[in-house]
Order: C-alpha cells, then structure tokens, then sequence
C-alpha cells in the first residue's frame, strides 16, 4: 500500500457563484429543470386529450391558475436563454467556408435567429388561422 495521500481539493458549495461563466452555465443546467416539467405537463395534456373532452376541458382549466401562468412565462423565460446561448454556440458546430474562407460567426447567429422569428410567425399564423 502506497504512504501517498491523493490531493482533495476543497471546493466551496458557492464555487459557481464567483465566475460568471460557471453561473451562467448552472442557469442553463438549472433551468433544464423547468424545461422538463413543462414538456411533462405538455405530455400530461395530450394524455388527458385521449380521456375525452372533459377531462382535457379540466386539464385546460387548471393551466389557467396563477401559478401555473406564472410557471409557464418562468419556462419561456429559460426556453429564450437556451435559444440564445444555443445560437451563441451555432458558429462552433457549423464550420462553413465559402470560396476558401470562413463564413463570419455573427453572419450564422444572425441566420440563426432570423430563421427563429420566421418560424416563430409560421406557427404563430397557423395557429391564429
């Protein structure tokens, strides 16, 4: 058996807290949290459809709690800060060259993010029609 001691470093419960970098990363894993629970709740609406119309008539009722708005524009708020630091990272994973050069990284986020609100007033039109 070896006499040498392996280093342990000490590593403080607010580590995260004092680079922003690491903060903003814990924000986009937290919030991964809220993202699950709205797919569920999405998943449990569709569930409660299959039941009949009462049953998702209650399920459409109670989406319109307080609460639950308030939990919903909480899910945007993080679904809109992981579009955002998504298309900050799209430069990094798309390694596009035209005519022997590389195409600039905010020519792709700005691509990125006007095909976003196309397809966002998509949805929305085929929604509202």
């Amino acid at each position: 058996m070896s006499k040498r001691r392996p280093y342990n470093r000490e590593l403080s419960s607010d580590w995260w807290l004092k680079d922003i970098f690491y903060s903003q990363y814990m924000l986009r894993e937290g919030s991964s949290i809220f993202i699950t629970l709205y797919s569920l709740i999405l998943a449990w609406g569709v569930f409660r459809l299959s039941q009949g119309e009462v049953a998702f008539n209650a399920w459409m009722e109670a989406l319109q709690h307080p609460l639950s708005i308030l939990f919903h524009l909480i899910a945007l708020a993080f679904a809109l800060y992981h579009s955002i630091t998504w298309f900050s990272l799209a430069p990094k994973a798309v390694d596009l060259w035209i005519k022997g050069k590389r195409l600039n990284e905010k020519i792709i986020i700005l691509t990125h993010y006007i095909a976003f609100v196309f397809v966002s007033i998509f949805c929305l039109f085929i929604i509202i029609s």
